[in-house]
Order: C-alpha cells, then structure tokens, then sequence
C-alpha cells in the first residue's frame, strides 16, 4: 500500500470520532466538519513519520482548531446566549446512522450543549476532552497554553458549572419519551390547557431560536403555564409533526407547506416536559438533512 493510501486510510479511521470531538467543542456540524477538514489539510503538509499516535495527534490538532473557533466566535457579535441554540443532530427512529451514534455515544443532549456553550473556550476544550474523551491534562495542558494542574482546574470549573444548570438526564425509556410528546401534541390540538400543563413540568423551560431571519420569534420562557397557553396559540396553518430521534432523544420535525419550519427537541425526565428547544432559524434548517425517508 502506497504512503498516501495509509495516510487516507488511518485518517479516515479517526474521522468519525474527530468529528464527534469537535461537535461538542463547537455545537455546530458545519464547523465540526470544517475543523475536520482542516485537520486532514494540516496532516498532508506534516512528517506523519515522526507521529508516534495519530489518533492522539489528529485530536490535539482538531482541539486547537476548535479552540481558535470559540475564540474568534466571542470576539464578534453574535445572538443572545438565551436564544442561541447549537445545531441539533437529527435522525430517524428507525434509521439511525454510525455517523450519528457517534456523535451521541455518550447521549450529548441538546440541552448540556447549551450549557456547554456558557463555558469559556479553555473550560469548554478542558471540559470535553478530559470528560467526555479521556484524555489526560498532562495531553491538554499545552493546547491551552497553561500546566496540567491549571487544566485540571479549568475542567473542574467546568465541572460544577454545568452541575450548577441541573441539567436533567432524560428519561431512559425511549418510548415512553415519546408517549409524552405525543401526548403534549395532541393536547394542543385540541387546545386542552389542562392537559398540557399535566405534561409539562412546573419549572419548564422553552427556548426558541430563530436566527437573524426571526429575530422577533426566539425567545427564553419558563413555566409550564406560560409554556402551555404559548402551545394553544401557534397559529401556523396547518403544520405536520413528524417524529425524529434529536440528539438521541424525542423530538420532532414540524413543517409549513411542505417546508420545514422547526425542529423540537424535548427533555421527557420523571414522565414530564422539562426543556423544549426549538430551532426555527431558517438558514440553518435549510443546512440539515430532514427530509422523511420516504421524501
């Protein structure tokens, strides 16, 4: 086998999980897959002879990457925090892929990508790589520019912010997940208030994002009241409600006309509601694959 065959070919191994490693630094496919890219790019121009690990060197390489992205990403203006979501991973319940099991081998819900995304770069890159990935801080230290012991420390700030958000692992019942959103979707058809507070927790939460393009529609609001009365009065015409996998959970795909209008991503845990993510951004809707199977 040629040099360039086993360059591709131990690359390729890599990408999946290099692909995973720079979505849960950046919360965005797009850029996951363009910090892969730029990886492979920087492995052709170096001396892969004097790389004693590759998986370990691809990874470092991806992270610095990533590292360089959420840098820049907070020196410029973007959305509020509140109504800023990352890119969801959705997929067929009957049809997930490799690709996407990857990504959510360690069930990375929407909602700890929310939170990831409060974290400063440093703590984000410590965060994910040291608990998530394993790697050791020994290995973290220089792509932070800081000794292991001030990585270990960025990680553990990390550590107890995201503890800090409570962020509810949801219900390990699949099937049952979807009995509650199927049942929060009836009720507000038939425009049963009652019966959609019984599905929603007290403390909900909602948060809508709809980009530059709606800026009126994202919004950040809590209570299962609130939440409920919001349900009863969307007054889109028509919309279908096609059941998806979001991040691994129950969520849905909600189209207009035959265009896609929102993906909504739910956490179901102790049998209710507790966080309802909506992307309705319509540039990055039109970025994901969410055609039905039989489209």
């Amino acid at each position: 086998m040629a040099e360039s065959d086993r360059l591709i070919e131990s690359f390729e191994e890599n990408r999946t999980r290099l692909r995973a490693v720079a979505y849960r630094m950046l919360g965005s496919l797009a850029e996951a897959d363009d910090a892969v890219q730029e990886a492979w790019l920087r492995l052709t121009k170096a001396d892969s002879s004097e790389v004693d690990n590759l998986g370990a060197w691809l990874t470092t390489i991806v992270a610095r990457i990533c590292l360089n992205v959420l840098r820049t990403r907070r020196t410029r203006p973007e959305e509020p925090f509140d109504a800023r979501l990352p890119d969801p991973v959705v997929s067929d319940p009957d049809r997930s892929s490799p690709e996407d099991e990857a990504l959510l081998a360690d069930e990375v819900g929407l909602a700890l990508q929310v939170v990831l995304d409060t974290l400063t770069p440093a703590e984000r890159l410590a965060f994910v790589l040291h608990d998530m990935f394993d790697l050791p801080f020994d290995d973290i230290a220089p792509i932070v520019g800081r000794s292991s012991t001030s990585a270990r420390q960025l990680a553990s700030r990390a550590r107890r912010r995201v503890r800090g958000a409570d962020v509810k692992p949801p219900d390990p019942d699949l099937g049952r997940q979807r009995e509650v959103v199927d049942a929060f979707f009836a009720a507000a058809r038939r425009g049963d208030f009652d019966a959609l507070v019984t599905v929603l927790d007290p403390d909900v939460v909602e948060r809508v994002d709809a980009g530059r393009a709606r800026p009126d529609i994202s919004v950040l609001v809590r209570g299962a009241t609130v939440i409920a009365g919001r349900a009863i009065m969307f007054d889109q015409p028509s919309p279908r409600v096609r059941p998806v996998l979001v991040n691994g959970a129950a969520g849905v795909v909600v189209t207009v006309r035959g265009e896609p209008f929102a993906v909504m991503a739910f956490t179901v845990s102790g049998g209710r509601i507790v966080e309802i993510d909506v992307l309705a951004d319509p540039e990055r809707l039109n970025r994901l694959d969410l055609a039905a199977p039989d489209d």
